[in-house]
């Protein structure tokens, strides 16, 4: 028998029928029908408190799962708070639907209240951009929007919603979801890559991108260390292999070490595994751009990278990691020595930030050393941006895949909502929140929505007055001249209380390991203010 439902109602079946599990939404009148075709599904909606938030749980829920996360938004303003998770879900390659309502059909182009041309806003930085406009399509649309936001380089779909036709009926099956290509190596591929490797001195391997899932990072460590080849992870993909493995030698980009960048200098052969040489990991496309370079990629256009290709292996982590057994043994005339050394290195790295002990303000080193401590094995670290995290990407490891998700661009405010949504995600693992004052205020209103789904979470605010980052870039063309960068913050412990959660100061070299041990204990949403002296440097990688 036919059914009969409103395109809302449809949209939301469609959802279902492609195995979403939870939308992330503010809602709006405009897209009134969809929040009803939602009361009856088993569809989680969690309601959140801006649009910035919505866009940044979703990219975390993509991240974290290499599935779409869903956001639903409401028109013009709504959709303008939206648009920085498409801009950070489009340059880090990362699967996001969003939904967003549009005005009616009759009032297009009358500047009508909150209407927005979503091709112009939206058209240079998402995958596609779609409207329903026929209600019999707009199953298939919502199909579409699935299908292209994890196909090929991975990244963010609109899809707009007029108001009026969400509430059109239509007999149309909620279709089921299309089949994603799963693109493998060739024979030929494998025999030409074997070549490369053979006759390879110095190779370096760089694992990146969202596509690590189950042990594929574990094993593509094992066929490296086996070969004599040092595996790194491209910046915030730390989670691409596991950090206790003995291939893996740390990552290039923002608060790398020196010798990682001499390693990756010297390289004769260069293999990017869903990662490229782009703009952060080569210092500003200024190294080991002609290297000999393999690519294994699912994006054709090689997005964001510069420099020399010498071959394109279409592949996903997955399948090339599964053809690795075709090879043999390729070690060539290398022997362990360079791997053991670059191992040797990061480890010092990651046990030492060669900082002074401050006199005044909490040991930044010492919190990270303890987190690393005492955190469970299963656990997602979220960071935001800036100097505060650089900490945390030096001294906590990762040994779990799908257990880190931060910006690749650089967008702040992602630490608190992606922390949010990894507790959704992961209900099991410990999500821990790593930013700073300045990041942790741009979205740290959805500590409201963590309590109101009845999560928990830790959210370490490290605070130095200031926005550490720029204040540096400040230094080097300006020194002397701090300008807009100074802040006034609130009682943080006190606003974690107020939504029923645990909090912690931290201001001095006591009590750091029985405060980290409690704020783990609690059973809630907890936050530990850790503040510092202003004047404390970035850990440097230098002599490392």
């Amino acid at each position: 028998m036919t059914q009969s439902r409103s395109v809302g109602h449809l949209i939301v079946d469609t959802l279902a029928n492609h195995g979403v599990e939870r939308v992330y939404s503010v809602p709006g009148e405009s897209f009134l029908d969809v929040l009803d075709g939602l009361y009856d599904s088993e569809i989680t909606n969690v309601v959140c408190r801006q649009e910035g938030g919505v866009g940044f749980m979703a990219l975390s829920e993509g991240r974290l799962t290499g599935k779409p996360g869903i956001a639903m938004v409401t028109r013009g303003p709504g959709a303008a708070n939206f648009f920085i998770a498409a801009h950070c879900a489009y340059q880090d390659a990362t699967p996001l639907v969003c939904f967003i309502g549009l005005v009616p059909f009759a009032d297009r182009r009358r500047e009508s209240f909150q209407e927005f041309s979503i091709d112009s806003w939206f058209g240079s930085t998402v995958k596609r951009v779609l409207t329903i406009e026929n209600a019999d399509q707009a199953g298939d649309i919502v199909a579409e929007a699935m299908h292209v936001a994890v196909s090929g380089r991975p990244g963010p779909v609109v899809v707009g919603l007029p108001e009026d036709l969400l509430r059109e009926m239509t007999e149309v099956t909620a279709p089921a979801a299309r089949a994603i290509a799963a693109p493998a190596p060739s024979a030929d591929d494998m025999a030409a890559l074997k070549a490369r490797i053979l006759a390879a001195e110095r190779p370096f391997l760089l694992a990146g991108g969202d596509n690590f899932f189950g042990s594929t990072g574990r094993e593509l460590a094992d066929w490296a260390l086996a070969n004599h080849i040092p595996v790194a992870a491209d910046w915030r993909n730390y989670d691409a292999v596991p950090n206790n493995h003995e291939a893996y030698i740390g990552w290039p980009g923002y608060g790398r070490r020196d010798s990682i960048v001499e390693a990756l200098s010297s390289a004769d052969l260069f293999i990017g595994v869903g990662a490229v040489r782009s703009d952060v990991m080569s210092e500003g496309y200024t190294i080991a751009r002609e290297a000999e370079t393999v690519l294994v990629t699912t994006d054709s256009e090689l997005m964001q990278h510069s420099g020399r290709v010498d071959q394109i292996i279409q592949a996903t982590p997955a399948t090339f990691v599964r053809a690795l057994a075709e090879l043999g043994e390729v070690g060539g005339s290398r022997d362990s020595a360079r791997v053991a050394e670059l191992r040797a290195s990061q480890e010092r790295f990651a046990a030492d930030t060669g900082g002074e002990t401050p006199t005044a303000g909490a040991d930044l080193e010492r919190i990270f050393a303890e987190l690393e401590k005492q955190l469970p094995a299963e656990r997602v670290l979220t960071y935001g941006a800036g100097n505060a995290t650089i900490w945390g990407h030096r001294q906590i490891t990762h040994d779990v895949p799908n257990s880190l998700v931060g910006s690749r661009n650089g967008a702040m405010g992602m630490a608190v909502p992606a922390a949010v949504a990894a507790s959704l995600v992961f209900p099991e693992r410990k999500a821990v929140a790593v930013c700073g004052d300045g990041d942790f205020l741009m979205n740290g209103q959805e500590v409201a929505t963590l309590v109101a789904q009845g999560s928990k979470a830790l959210f370490v605010v490290v605070d130095n007055g200031k926005y550490a980052t720029i204040v540096e870039h400040q230094q080097r063309w300006y020194p002397g001249r701090p300008s807009g960068t100074t802040m006034v913050n609130p009682d943080f412990v006190a606003w974690m209380e107020s939504f029923g959660g645990a909090g912690a100061r931290i201001d001095s070299a006591d009590g750091v390991e029985e405060t980290i041990a409690q704020l783990l204990a609690h059973d809630g949403p907890a936050l530990l203010h850790v503040v510092i002296d202003a004047a404390t440097p970035s850990p440097s990688g230098a002599g490392f």
